[in-house]
């Protein structure tokens, strides 16, 4: 399973203070590889980050960082500054366990906020980069555990492919990060990780699932949600298994792929929605959705499809929405034409209905 938790986080800081730990004895005042701060300067900037991450989460903040710095004291030896990285690491672990569903905090990229998920994939990220370009200095191993990067890769990178013939999972983080090579793909020289969106929809949130997520809901997982009647409706399993086939042949696009319809007030999941790829040549995007059965009834699919959709139109590579039924689904024809979609000609022998820029 590789959802992102405090788990996650104590097993990337576990693994950062065993490779730190071999290299206590030397300099730590020469510069970390690849970067201009020192390996001591570097290793302050992971507890920083463990800080700053909680503190965007505890303070519920919106719109900017939370005004404080983590320091190490004048004088902290690389042991002090192994074991800060361990008490930093819990903390940020403890809050990302203890905070409540639907809480994000701000954080530019890209969407401008994370939830703790998020948060957990941007620490363990940080460690398990840093403690590499510390490592490379000092001349030590720093290769963690494969599933750990393949976490990473699947909640952050969904725009990059997970692997490659003669790739592994590292390697391919590495390579995403702007820190190494993988045959038949040009360095990196900027790059950025990817926090999932949620768009709001009067009483429901439509949370974009990673690939992780949608991994979790093909295996009969619950994706990281709670949710009604304890599981999501068949539609929902089979587009997250659309998702998963598509990031692992590369072919997945952020933003483009499954959000899960969640109900604010009590923070169930209702349903699912989303697209079946990203927008074609004439600029057409293809929406599905269903809901679990007691929540039907409610206008919810309609609620979210109107959001949805408002949503894809504001970008400009999209012109028009496409919806398609079976002649049979009258409750899924209803929220198209509720959501503002009219009758198109049949597709085959499926009913479809549109909606274009206005």
């Amino acid at each position: 399973m590789l959802l992102m938790g405090g788990d996650r986080i104590d097993e990337a800081v576990a693994h950062a203070a065993k490779v730190l730990r071999a290299a206590a004895d030397r300099d730590w005042s020469v510069k970390a590889g690849g970067l201009d701060w020192s390996c001591l300067k570097t290793a302050e900037h992971i507890t920083g980050d463990f800080v700053a991450y909680a503190g965007q989460l505890t303070g519920r903040a919106t719109d900017g960082y939370v005004p404080f710095e983590t320091v190490l004291d004048d004088g902290t030896e690389p042991e002090g500054a192994i074991h800060a990285i361990e008490a930093s690491g819990r903390i940020l672990a403890a809050v990302v366990r203890t905070t409540p569903p639907g809480v994000r905090g701000y954080h530019p990229y890209p969407v401008g906020s994370a939830d703790a998920a998020g948060f957990a994939a941007m620490g363990v990220t940080e460690v398990l980069l840093h403690t590499y370009d510390i490592a490379r200095a000092l001349g030590v191993d720093a290769e963690p555990p494969a599933e750990l990067c393949e976490a990473v890769l699947a909640h952050l990178f969904p725009h990059v492919p997970p692997t490659l013939a003669g790739t592994t999972p590292w390697t391919t983080l590495l390579w995403a990060t702007g820190r190494g090579t993988l045959p038949g793909r040009a360095p990196l020289t900027h790059w950025r990780w990817r926090n999932a969106a949620s768009l709001p929809a009067g009483p429901l949130a439509l949370r974009e699932l990673p690939p992780a997520a949608c991994a979790d809901l093909a295996a009969g997982g619950t994706g990281g949600l709670t949710w009604l009647d304890g599981g999501p409706f068949t539609g929902t399993r089979k587009a997250a298994e659309m998702m998963k086939k598509a990031y692992a042949s590369g072919v997945h696009r952020s933003e483009w792929g499954l959000y899960a319809l969640v109900r604010t007030a009590d923070e169930l999941a209702v349903g699912g929605m989303g697209f079946h790829g990203p927008p074609d040549d004439d600029g057409c995007v293809e929406v599905g959705y269903d809901l679990v059965e007691t929540a039907r009834g409610h206008g919810y699919a309609t609620l979210a499809l109107r959001a949805l959709s408002e949503w894809a139109l504001t970008h400009p590579e999209v012109t028009s929405l496409l919806a398609v039924t079976t002649p049979d689904n009258t409750p899924s024809q209803r929220v198209a034409t509720r959501a503002g979609y009219t009758r198109l000609p049949d597709r085959d022998t499926n009913h479809a209905y549109g909606l274009r820029r206005p």
